[in-house]
């Protein structure tokens, strides 16, 4: 069965993907598009961003040409969770990106219909007062 991951909320199919335990071995060629980092001599670059790997653990993220992509999500102190039984996997957002929002006190984007199924976005009033509320039956 092949794999799907989950990496900024889009899904991918990874068909060289192989998992043992907590680890999800890829092809550098479905690293970069599942997520976008893309494996260099220098370590792992996203855009101008690169992330070396430290010698000593090497073999931690490096199997010959197999990569594993979740131990450098946890690397990255990125929430990694999976379901054995659907072969999923899902990358949060790094703790210093979640920080980062708290301390911002903005509220996170999202989008959902009015009552006439028009779409609207937080974002769209953003810099405006705006009043959620929110109801549960518990």
């Amino acid at each position: 069965m092949p794999t799907t991951l989950i990496y900024d909320d889009v899904p991918f199919v990874a068909s060289s993907a192989t998992a043992r335990g907590d680890a999800l071995w890829l092809a550098p060629d479905d690293v970069t598009a599942a997520t976008g980092w893309k494996i260099e001599p220098r370590g792992l670059c996203l855009g101008d961003r690169c992330v070396p790997i430290p010698p000593s653990r090497r073999t931690e993220f490096v199997d010959g040409e197999r990569f594993d992509f979740a131990a450098f999500a946890r690397y990255l102190d990125q929430p990694v969770v999976h379901d054995d039984a659907a072969d999923v996997w899902l990358f949060g957002e790094a703790a210093t990106t979640r920080r980062a929002a708290l301390h911002a006190l903005e509220a996170p984007d999202f989008r959902l219909p009015d009552l006439d199924g028009r779409m609207h976005a937080l974002s769209d009033y953003r810099g405006k007062k705006v009043l959620l509320l929110s109801w549960a039956s518990w």
